[in-house]
């Protein structure tokens, strides 16, 4: 229910407009993580990426959300939630299977499941993205260009949530196997050694990973939504 409700949340967020005073996804130096990066030229200091959807119809963000939303759901841990929820399979533990035959993931759509791992690269790619972002929102950027340091409620909240991202991106089983993964003789390679018993260590904790940073995304997203539209002000702290 609760992932359900996030999907279309964002898929909302996604058709809101291509440009930020229509969508309100962009405020003063905050750019939504739905919208990161920026490709079009109607972000002012967040359009370091280029321009290759300018003049595109429908939001970008319908481009950007296909790769952090196709790694979630592709995640080996949303799939024990939704094979339960939506494919029934099976719905609880001790509860008969209700398929006549089982296919796993040989067919459509779960097959799509396997492309998991391309899918965190590209949120490896996503990461740095929104911490570059979160560098952004602590400059100032005036009407000359100039930069100052400054910090709002908006810049710990992208902060946090980019955190609750990097956390959850390494925690994964596909990091731990990347890092790790294949390899016969430890001690011949000490130094991923070391980061497999890092990634090792946060591994367990990636379930609760993925809730924190699918809340801290969501919610970072409406912050901006609102501080756009005016429903709420900004609180800057210096």
């Amino acid at each position: 229910m609760v992932f359900s409700s996030f999907v279309v949340y964002a898929t909302w967020r996604a058709f809101a407009g291509g440009n930020p005073e229509q969508g309100h996804y962009m405020v003063g130096d905050y750019l939504s993580p739905f919208y990161s990066p920026c490709l079009t030229d109607k972000c002012g200091s967040a359009a370091d990426f280029g321009t290759p959807f300018n003049g595109f119809p429908l939001s970008a963000a319908l481009i950007i959300l296909i790769f952090p939303l196709g790694f979630r759901m592709s995640c080996y841990y949303y799939r024990k939630s939704y094979y339960r929820a939506f494919w029934l399979s099976p719905p609880a533990c001790a509860v008969a299977e209700p398929h006549t035959k089982y296919t796993g993931e040989t067919r459509l759509p779960l097959i799509l499941n396997n492309i998991h791992r391309y899918f965190w690269y590209a949120a490896i790619v996503v990461g740095v993205i929104l911490t570059y972002d979160v560098v952004l929102s602590f400059q100032k950027f005036g009407v000359d260009g100039h930069r100052s340091g400054h910090v709002g409620l908006g810049t710990l909240i992208l902060l946090v949530n980019v955190v609750f991202i990097w956390l959850y991106t390494l925690s994964c089983h596909s990091c731990r196997h990347a890092v790790g993964g294949r390899l016969r003789h430890f001690s011949k390679h000490p130094v991923r050694y070391k980061l497999w018993t890092w990634v090792s260590k946060i591994n367990v904790h990636h379930a609760k990973f993925a809730w924190y940073s699918l809340f801290s995304v969501a919610f970072a997203d409406l912050y901006i939504y609102l501080l756009s539209n005016g429903t709420i002000s900004e609180a800057r702290f210096f």
